[in-house]
């Protein structure tokens, strides 16, 4: 007989019913995505077999380019998870628990692909090992590796703890997936038996990780900063990029969040699940995160145009109204303008244009990583006088860049049809009281803390 105990949850069936059968529309899409895949897979191969990074625009002083740009903005969108998580998990804040699992989720997948950036970038891979044989901890791209890898490994294990509990509901409730899929619920779950003690021990975990993980990410993003900052070039090397880049990775992410639930929303009609008072609450971290970016911007330009070095105005003139001043202006429509206007005015209530600003914001904030890398490189100090760098990326940079994206669409849209998006445990309802005094049932929510349940409040 299955003792095991698990929270009540009204929305039980809608947020497992996605996992019960994969459709012929989700091998479609991900048939599409694969084969986007394997076409980056190609010209990536085509690269390092045949051609080098004379396949790419990279050239010199330009040696950063599309890779770097994705690989900073895949670890931006990394912090969407950790944000959500973690941050409002100290917070106290309830409204978070039915999307946290999603947003754990873009971290989860956002991490490796930005890691393929670098390596992507480097031409020949395998000299990333000379980072471990012969690494020096004065050089900030040592910090870089080991700050996103400690982000991943916790950032896998806080995901995994997380989603135990749900786990063993799968093993136990989906009795009619294949043998296989049963197989994997029951080695995952590791014997959970949601039982009281579990489930302490399991919200402390969750909670002393949540103090780790909100420390780790304000640093995961500045050491990331820190790899232009500790330059001397133009552009680069001024303090507010840690705090700069750090809140631009919050705030794509957050609206990466966003988009990921309205699909999640409409496609598995988890209308009642995720309601719209959800993105509400999101919508006003978002405004808050567009005048903070407002701010970051002015605070930078205003300081370089004050100061007037010619080193620093020069890359100011090529984002102003030089060779990038096309994306420059675009950057500012995309993330500040049209997005301000969308979330005060149209946004409340209104998912549809919620996810058109997020959309926005998620293509602004990655022009906005190229508009920081990019031109500093075209004008650097020292050697102005003698080249200016040209940039043009090339069919095989977009094609793996498409790659990549296609790469986290495809794990994302797998995971959702075999594990559970929502976390039923900590969405669920409490016990009754005759529930209660059953020495083998599990916690009771208000003892260990607020749990909310799953009804649009």
């Amino acid at each position: 007989m299955n003792k095991t105990w698990h929270p009540k949850n009204e929305q039980r069936n809608v947020v497992l019913k996605p996992i019960h059968k994969v459709t012929i529309t989700d091998i479609l899409i991900w048939g599409f995505l694969a084969a986007v895949v394997l076409a980056g897979l190609f010209a990536w191969a085509r690269q390092f077999f045949v051609t080098g990074l004379s396949a790419t625009g990279l050239n010199r002083p330009v040696y950063w380019g599309l890779y770097i740009t994705n690989f900073v903005f895949f670890i931006g969108l990394a912090h969407s998870g950790t944000f959500i998580s973690a941050i409002l998990r100290i917070a106290g804040q309830g409204w978070r628990k039915p999307l946290t699992r999603a947003a754990e989720a873009i971290t989860l997948f956002s991490l490796p692909f930005g890691v393929t950036s670098i390596l992507i970038d480097m031409g020949r891979p395998d000299r990333a090992l000379n980072i471990f044989f012969f690494g020096r901890f004065q050089s900030p791209l040592l910090w870089d590796i080991t700050a996103v890898s400690l982000y991943l490994f916790s950032s896998v294990v806080f995901f995994y703890l997380s989603l135990l509990p749900d786990l063993a509901l799968c093993r136990d409730q989906l009795t009619d997936v294949p043998a296989w899929q049963h197989r994997m619920y029951e080695i995952l779950a590791l014997g959970w038996e949601g039982n009281h003690g579990q489930f302490e021990r399991l919200e402390r975990a969750l909670d002393g990780m949540a103090v780790f993980m909100t420390m780790l990410v304000v640093t995961v993003h500045t050491v990331v900063s820190w790899v232009f900052g500790m330059t001397i070039q133009p552009g680069w090397h001024t303090a507010l990029i840690g705090p700069f880049f750090l809140l631009g990775a919050i705030f794509s992410g957050t609206a990466a969040v966003v988009i990921v639930l309205a699909i999640l929303r409409k496609v598995y009609h988890m209308e009642e699940t995720l309601p719209v008072s959800l993105f509400n609450s999101l919508r006003k971290l978002l405004i808050t995160f567009t005048l903070g970016w407002l701010y970051m911007m002015i605070a930078e330009n205003m300081t370089t145009s004050y100061g007037n070095l010619p080193d620093e105005m020069r890359v100011l003139g090529q984002k102003t109204g030089g060779d990038f001043a096309i994306f420059f202006w675009a950057m500012w429509v995309l993330v500040f303008f049209v997005p301000l206007l969308i979330f005060i005015f149209k946004g409340k209530n209104n998912i549809g244009w919620m996810v058109t600003a997020a959309i926005l914001v998620n293509i602004g904030m990655w022009i906005e990583r190229f508009i920081v890398i990019v031109p500093t490189e075209t004008r650097p100090r020292l050697l102005y006088e003698i080249t200016k760098g040209v940039y043009h990326p090339t069919l095989t940079e977009w094609v793996i860049t498409a790659a990549l994206f296609a790469g986290l669409f495809l794990l994302y849209a797998m995971f959702t049809r075999f594990f559970p998006i929502i976390p039923l445990w900590e969405t669920g309802e409490s016990l009754e009281v005759g529930e209660s005094r059953n020495e083998n049932a599990g916690f009771l929510p208000q003892q260990l803390g607020d749990t909310s349940g799953m009804k649009g409040k």
